[in-house]
């Protein structure tokens, strides 16, 4: 009786797996061929159209913008996935989820922007440095010293390994390929429409406060998590705790505070952006080296939020749901 719904959730443990796989070997595709930049391609087109002098028509129209984003990827999606299941089997369907899955989450490609600028820093090269934190930081780097271009750095990392990783796999775990595809969706309307400036404070509102609600619990699970990666990383773990309870609250986003007080916690670090928040208590300075250590945790902690949070909840389903099916 359970050996249909034990196969499901076997299945969507080697879907998982081959996509943290991929991801480690081959990281990031090509921007022409990545989806996340096409999701930009269609939002840009969607957003020209959807602009419209009336605010509450383009209130509206913020919610449109949304919906039909989500469909455009997530239908084409489901069509082929049951496409290629139903007629080349199981292992075609499994190598397809798992390229789909990877492509909703970035954990090696994190590294890739950010180990360069630790080394432009431990070179002294503050211009090599801002240029590669120009991929990752919305702020201008150009007003921003040493200090302040490591802590972006870390910023950018903690705040990732929630909305770049984990929130993702939390909703595969809850709905599959389809459901992480269309969290990446709203992260990167989230990026591009979600901004409070007069342009964007109609157009944008729903997908920012979509945006976060989708990341509402990830990002404090991730948060628990980071710390019990710091104790594994022999790093300060009772600091992690304790700047995460102090500090999460002080950032203008409701879940961004959450890691990056972590880790700011985690490498007795203090974390700036000038103007707006400070994290942590310097106990000691910032240095190029905090970046790979920051690394070091963001990917610990996603293995461990796949341990103790994507498989225990696939576990649930296929025990709790998946019978009801029948």
């Amino acid at each position: 009786m359970l050996a249909p719904y034990s196969y499901w959730f076997f299945e969507s443990i080697i879907v998982l797996g081959l996509a943290l796989l991929i991801d480690q070997i081959f990281g990031e595709p090509p921007d022409p061929v990545h989806p996340t930049v096409w999701m930009g391609k269609v939002i840009a087109f969607l957003k020209a159209r959807l602009r419209n002098k009336d605010p509450k028509l383009e209130k509206f129209n913020g919610i449109l913008l949304c919906v039909v984003s989500a469909t455009i990827f997530t239908v084409p999606a489901y069509l082929i996935l049951s496409i290629v299941k139903d007629f080349l089997g199981f292992l075609a369907y499994t190598v397809l989820a798992a390229v789909i899955l990877k492509l909703t989450f970035a954990l090696k490609g994190m590294a890739y922007y950010t180990l360069p600028i630790a080394r432009a820093m431990e070179k002294g090269d503050l211009r090599e440095a801002r240029r590669w934190l120009h991929f990752i930081v919305r702020r201008n780097p150009e007003s921003l010293d040493e200090r302040h271009v490591i802590s972006a750095t870390i910023e950018s990392i903690a705040e990732s390994t929630v909305d770049g990783v984990t929130s993702a796999l939390f909703y595969y775990a809850l709905f599959g390929v389809l459901g992480a595809l269309a969290f990446r969706v709203i992260s990167t309307l989230d990026s591009m429409v979600g901004y409070k400036d007069s342009e964007h404070i109609n157009l944008g509102w729903f997908s920012a406060r979509l945006d976060t609600i989708a990341n509402y619990i990830p990002a404090r699970l991730t948060a628990f998590i980071m710390v019990l990666a710091s104790w594994l990383l022999q790093k300060n773990w009772r600091g992690a705790f304790r700047i995460m309870k102090r500090d999460r609250f002080k950032t203008e986003s409701l879940n961004a505070g959450w890691p990056m007080a972590t880790m700011a916690g985690a490498l007795n670090v203090q974390l700036e952006k000038p103007g707006h928040y400070v994290l942590g208590d310097m106990e000691v300075e910032l240095t190029p080296a905090h970046i790979r250590e920051a690394l070091k945790i963001m990917k610990v902690t996603s293995i461990l939020f796949c341990l103790l949070v994507v498989v225990p909840v696939l576990a649930v389903l296929c025990l709790a749901l998946l019978p009801m099916l029948k």
